[in-house]
C-alpha cells in the first residue's frame, strides 16, 4: 500500500485526484498506475485500470490470476468490472468510497454472483487514515486555489 500511496502523490503533483494502484504477484510488482483521466484525456484512466493495463502488457496476458491489487481508494464500478474481467484474486484498498465504492461499501461488484468471476478476498481500510487524508487535503487545496471541487 505504501507503493500505491507514492503513486497517488505523483498523481496529485500533476493535478490528478490522488489515487494510486499496484498489482502484485508473490512479492513482485507487475504493474502500477495513478489516476490519469485529466492528463491523458481518457475517462477510463483510473489508477486501477492503468495498473491492470500495465500488468497485462508486462506479463503478456490479460488474465492476471493469482494477483493482488493494492489501491488507495475503494474501486468504483468501472474499475471493479475491469478487476473482475482481469481475474484478479485479491483486492486491498485504503479509503472507503462512500458514494461510488464497488468493493462492499455501496456495491459489491467484485464478488457478485451474477458475474463469471469473483475476487476471492477483499480487504478494506488498510492505511485508510493516510489514504483518506491525501484525498481530503487534495480536494481542500483544490477548493481553496480554484473554487472548484
Amino acid at each position: 500500500m505504501q507503493e500505491a500511496l507514492k503513486l497517488a502523490r505523483i498523481g496529485a503533483s500533476i493535478g490528478e485526484v490522488p489515487v494510486g494502484a499496484v498489482l502484485v504477484v508473490g512479492h513482485e510488482i507487475i504493474g502500477a498506475g495513478w489516476n490519469q483521466p485529466i492528463s491523458s484525456t481518457d475517462p477510463t484512466a483510473h489508477a486501477e485500470v492503468v495498473a491492470l493495463r500495465s500488468s497485462a502488457a508486462n506479463t503478456g496476458n490479460y488474465r492476471l490470476s493469482e494477483s493482488t491489487l493494492y489501491v488507495t481508494l475503494e474501486p468504483c464500478p468501472m474499475c471493479a468490472g475491469a478487476i473482475v474481467l482481469a481475474r484478479v484474486e485479491r483486492v486491498v484498498f485504503g479509503a472507503v468510497a462512500l458514494r461510488t465504492g464497488a468493493a462492499g461499501s455501496v456495491f459489491n461488484l467484485l464478488q457478485s454472483p451474477h458475474l463469471n468471476h469473483r475476487v476471492e478476498e477483499i480487504r478494506g481500510e488498510v492505511l485508510a487514515d493516510e489514504c483518506g487524508k491525501l484525498l481530503r487535503d487534495f480536494f481542500q487545496n483544490r477548493r481553496l486555489t480554484t473554487g472548484v471541487v
